[in-house]
């Protein structure tokens, strides 16, 4: 098992709007670091100061890691094929898009990346491996 950790939105954004993860994320063994994706996704909904302080922790808290130039071409070449394979339209490959690369900067660095987002993220994973478990 990796011991880095990476979260994916779903589970911050369930966590802030239930806490109905407090007590795994409390509890989870390993480093976590922070995605900038999932940070900008979630900072383009955050609204109470509650979530903004939240955001502002994680960000100082925890190392923030980038897609490389390399994941970003990848995840072009992955959605192409997904386009091909499944017929997706623009809008749901521009929401993909984001979980591609989420997923490619945990494959890049060994991270367990850990989402309640089962579908995309299963789907995802039939196109390129990477370490993951739903919650």
């Amino acid at each position: 098992m990796s011991s880095l950790i990476l979260f994916d939105t779903s589970v911050f954004v369930d966590h802030l709007r239930t806490g109905c993860h407090q007590e795994r994320i409390e509890t989870i063994h390993g480093l976590i670091r922070t995605s900038s994706v999932v940070l900008a996704e979630l900072w383009g909904g955050a609204t109470k100061s509650a979530e903004i302080e939240f955001l502002k922790a994680l960000e100082k808290n925890h190392p923030v890691l980038t897609p490389t130039e390399k994941s970003w071409l990848e995840s072009g070449k992955i959605l192409g094929r997904i386009f091909k394979d499944r017929g997706f339209t623009p809008d749901k490959l521009r929401d993909l898009h984001f979980d591609v690369l989420i997923a490619l900067t945990a494959r890049t660095h060994g991270a367990l990346l850990i989402t309640s987002n089962r579908i995309d993220f299963e789907l995802i994973r039939g196109y390129r491996d990477f370490h993951l478990e739903i919650w």
